[in-house]
């Protein structure tokens, strides 16, 4: 569709009530059906096919006529009310333009030829309108990670009062297994949050007197007692928020030019064919031959060719990488991805696989104990636990086939370890107070009534596909890729170093993030994010593209970015960039052929005496050759040249 339908995420964005601090209640989508333009775009397309098959199977004029004219009414009479009101704000729109060169075709006998264009208009339309509703649908989903309402001490006790009522220096009491209600610093207890939505960490972090905790975050085993330090509009995840907003919003220019470069076009056009009506009118040639000059320049003039031109190969691009597990939210996207200069990479959950797995096992001389031992006396121990690390411990000892003794008298601390009755000797694992990081791992120290047995690493597994995509990527843009990461600097560099990045930039808030993506663009560069995560979104917003890995990706990243990695391979995103510069240079050819074909055609028209149906076959030929060429990348092997 030649005009974009401009859409902001509305800034009326309420939390939603959660039937439980824990777990807030999920927001609903909005359904491909409920939009007025997808709903339109569909009996468009549907009357459009309908009418082509009856026309084909040589059924009555009647029957196809009905049917086409049900796809011009059903695609056509939005962007002409709009292109009518344009008109009355003494501005002309392309879009009523097309329509006029559409109902054009019809009147010389080219139905199909503007049914078609109808149902183009309507189809982007459709899309455009989708993409902004469920972003809109993704901003109010992110509020729900905040709780309805939250635990108040005051001298009279305690209270439950809406979040958004709570004002700097109250103080909360979050119990085991809530949603923290505010941004503040812990008063009093020990715990571990999963604040994974804001740093993107892949594991619960410890919170002890004096840490910072924030909104929306998950506590962990232990009561914390928190102060409110910012108010409930100018937290963490409600900046998230107005950053995407921000972000969505700068885009604005690019689709204001847009549409400046369309204006120009429909009022040359548009003066031209009524100066082609006029002008030999004027010098005495009959008003038949007038008429039917400026009306094969109309036709020979619309830019069917044009839109056909770009269409196809993105595309035909958006189809091919959907089957092979990337989808691309729009034509536009695909085009933007191309333009790509500049990577920036998230860590946990892109790079890596936002998991923590065991990588090193390692008993001490004096202990009496080989590492498989040591292993599976950890597992008997963190066995009832439910912690990540446990969880990775005991994974660990399965899958090398350790047996895993049963536990008793279990006992959870938080901020520290596990402790359990193994064998008849109490078995404790815990964090190293001696080291605790090695290598941006995180070392947890078993011991045995008391005694040290040996130490356990446990790191972020990194993806295996890690190193060849920022090889690929820095051989597709010439720059290395930048790691940005709300992880600590130890676990960054760990990744840095296994994917040769030395551009690291570590311990970033959402924020952060985006201002180092707008540092990056205010360099001159163009840059592709690529995240998963809540605390991805600002960035992805603020970049030039974006995409999302989708397996473990929050439901703001991937309505954020404008394409997402289904199924979850990371050598996708280079792969879809090549695939948008290929569709890039189809979308020049195509733009050449056709306006070779255009010129021609109205230099003919003009100077000499060009046939209604010789404009018309030069008009329609015109339109299949750069179809036709477009498809092009619908092949199966344009993506295996895209991924090699």
């Amino acid at each position: 569709m030649c005009s974009c339908i401009v859409g902001r995420v509305s800034a009326t964005l309420a939390p939603a009530p959660s039937p439980s601090p824990a777990r807030p209640a999920p927001h609903r989508r909005t359904r491909l059906l409920a939009l007025p333009e997808m709903r339109w775009a569909l009996a468009a397309t549907v009357a459009f096919l309908l009418g082509l098959v009856s026309d084909v199977a040589g059924m009555p004029v009647w029957v196809h006529g009905i049917l086409y004219a049900v796809a011009y009414l059903a695609g056509g009479w939005e962007p002409a009310r709009e292109g009518l009101r344009a008109l009355r704000e003494k501005t002309l729109d392309v879009d009523l333009l097309m329509i006029v060169a559409a109902l054009g075709a019809a009147a010389i006998g080219q139905v199909l030829d503007g049914a078609l264009l109808i149902v183009i208009f309507a189809t982007s339309g459709a899309l455009e309108a989708l993409a902004t509703a469920r972003t809109a649908d993704s901003v109010r989903g992110l509020l729900d990670l905040a709780p309805a309402t939250a635990t108040r001490l005051t001298a009279q006790g305690e209270e439950s009062v809406p979040t958004d009522a709570l004002a700097v220096g109250d103080v909360l009491l979050v119990r085991p297994g809530e949603r923290i209600g505010a941004d503040g610093a812990v008063l009093d207890g020990v715990s571990e949050a999963d604040q994974a939505s804001i740093t993107g960490e892949p594991l619960p972090v410890v919170k002890r007197p004096g840490d910072e905790v924030f909104a929306g975050t998950l506590n962990g085993t232990g009561a914390l007692r928190v102060r409110v330090d910012r108010d409930p509009a100018d937290s963490v995840i409600a900046r998230i928020v107005t950053l995407v907003e921000e972000a969505s919003r700068t885009k604005a220019p690019t689709q204001l030019f847009i549409e400046k470069i369309e204006q120009r076009y429909a009022v040359g056009v548009v003066a031209a064919t009524l100066a082609v009506f006029g002008v030999p009118l004027a010098f005495g040639e009959t008003l038949t031959d007038a008429l039917l000059r400026a009306m094969t320049f109309m036709i020979v003039a619309s830019p069917c060719a044009v839109v056909l031109a770009t269409m196809p190969p993105l595309l035909s691009a958006i189809a091919n990488a959907g089957r092979h597990g990337v989808l691309v939210k729009s034509a536009v996207a695909m085009e933007r991805l191309g333009e790509t200069d500049t990577a920036a990479l998230d860590k946990t959950g892109t790079l890596t696989e936002g998991a923590p797995e065991v990588t090193a096992v390692t008993p001490r001389p004096d202990s009496g104990l080989d590492a498989d031992a040591l292993l599976a006396l950890a597992a008997a121990a963190e066995h009832p636990s439910e912690h990540p690390l446990a969880r990775a411990i005991v994974a660990a000892a399965r899958a090398q086939g350790l047996p895993i003794a049963p536990a008793g008298d279990f006992t959870a601390t938080p901020g520290r370890g596990v402790g359990a009755l193994v064998d008849g000797h109490r078995v404790t694992v815990g964090r190293d107070e001696s080291g605790g990081a090695s290598e941006g791992g995180t070392v947890v120290l078993v011991t045995r009534d008391g005694e040290p047995l040996g130490t356990l690493t446990l790191t972020d597994r990194l993806r295996p596909d890690a190193p060849a995509t920022t090889a690929a990527l820095t051989a597709l843009t010439g720059t290395a890729p930048v790691l940005l990461t709300g992880d600590h600097a130890g676990a960054a560099a760990r990744v840095a170093d296994a994917t040769g990045l030395t551009d690291v930039r570590a311990g970033l808030l959402p924020e952060d993030k985006a201002n180092a993506v707008r540092d990056l663009q205010r360099a001159g560069r163009t840059v592709l994010f690529v995240g998963d995560g809540v605390n991805d979104a600002p960035a992805l917003a603020a970049a030039h593209s974006g995409i999302a890995m989708g397996r473990a990706g929050s439901d703001l990243a991937l309505e954020t970015a404008d394409a997402v990695v289904v199924r979850d391979e990371l050598t996708a995103v280079p792969a879809v960039v090549r695939l948008s510069r290929a569709a890039r240079r189809l979308v020049v050819q195509n733009l050449v052929i056709a306006g070779a074909f255009i010129t021609g055609l109205v230099l003919w028209d003009l100077i000499g005496h060009l046939p209604l149906p010789l404009g018309v076959a030069g008009h329609e030929g015109s339109t299949v050759l750069v179809g036709l060429n477009g498809l092009r990348l619908l092949r199966r092997s344009a993506w295996r040249q895209s991924a090699a």
